[in-house]
């Protein structure tokens, strides 16, 4: 179910549309039809996207549970580890203050565990027709991951599609400091307002947003984060989705999708 904040018209594109969006259009038009119509307001200009990698733009493969156990060595570290991160492990901030040889280990054990995902590697659904759908805005999109280069690399290899700057954990600071997204925002010459950050990690994505004054869309496939007015205030995405197929109707309903200046190309 998509999820909005602020009070916002519907607008169907002068294009047919696909059948998941078409859907997705009816489902909101049904909750609308629940109350009043809301106050209309003008839409605000949007010029650039910039999307989370793993459990995003690709469906999910890595066991995290298992990499955080084996990286941390015990059941009580791991622990300790979710109690500070309040729930999840930001194993990367974790091994940060590791002795080398003991970094250089975890830091071997993620690479595996990683490995294997980009062996299993498929594409999220919606993913490559929301990409055409920008690309025939001229809406730029990016991409920040705390995955490693050659992941990125592979990504754009095997589903031929490119996304500019693609940030990966080689950049520092990494997600969720919001540097990664100002970084993209300064190359493309486009203020932080006029981008939406879209991810599926509360913690990383929606915060790294929300830190450098973009927009932030959540991806939740599974409604494992509960309802979104029970967010807490600091993690709360301006938008929450169920799919990616979703996205086009948070972008066509809440947006003024404007195409990047010429002299502000690249």
């Amino acid at each position: 179910m998509l999820l909005r904040l602020g009070p916002h018209s519907l607008h169907m594109g002068p294009f047919p549309l696909p059948l998941p969006r078409r859907r997705a259009l009816a489902a909101v038009r049904a909750m609308s039809s629940a109350s009043p119509p809301p106050a209309q307001t003008s839409r605000r200009p949007l010029r650039g996207v910039v999307f989370d990698m793993d459990g995003t733009l690709t469906v999910p493969v890595i066991d995290f549970q298992a990499m955080y156990r084996e990286v941390l060595g015990e059941d009580a570290a791991y622990a300790a580890a979710r109690a500070a991160g309040g729930g999840s492990v930001d194993i990367l901030h974790c091994i940060e203050g590791w002795a080398p040889d003991k970094q250089r280990h975890a830091y071997e054990v993620i690479a595996r565990f990683e490995k294997e995902g980009l062996d299993r590697l498929h594409i999220m659904p919606g993913a490559s027709e929301l990409c055409g759908f920008l690309d025939t805005k001229q809406i730029r999109r990016g991409l920040i991951t705390r995955n490693v280069k050659d992941a990125v690399d592979l990504f754009h290899q095997r589903f031929g599609m490119t996304f500019t700057p693609a940030l990966s954990r080689e950049f520092r600071p990494y997600k969720p400091d919001p540097a990664p997204l100002l970084h993209i925002c300064s190359t493309w010459k486009i203020p932080p307002h006029e981008v939406i950050m879209v991810g599926d990690s509360l913690k990383d994505d929606v915060v790294c947003g929300k830190r450098a004054g973009a927009f932030t869309c959540l991806l939740d496939e599974t409604g494992r984060y509960g309802p979104h007015d029970s967010l807490p205030e600091e993690v709360k995405p301006d938008f929450k989705v169920s799919s990616l197929n979703e996205v086009f109707t948070v972008l066509e309903e809440n947006f003024d999708l404007a195409p990047v200046p010429a002299e502000s190309r690249i």
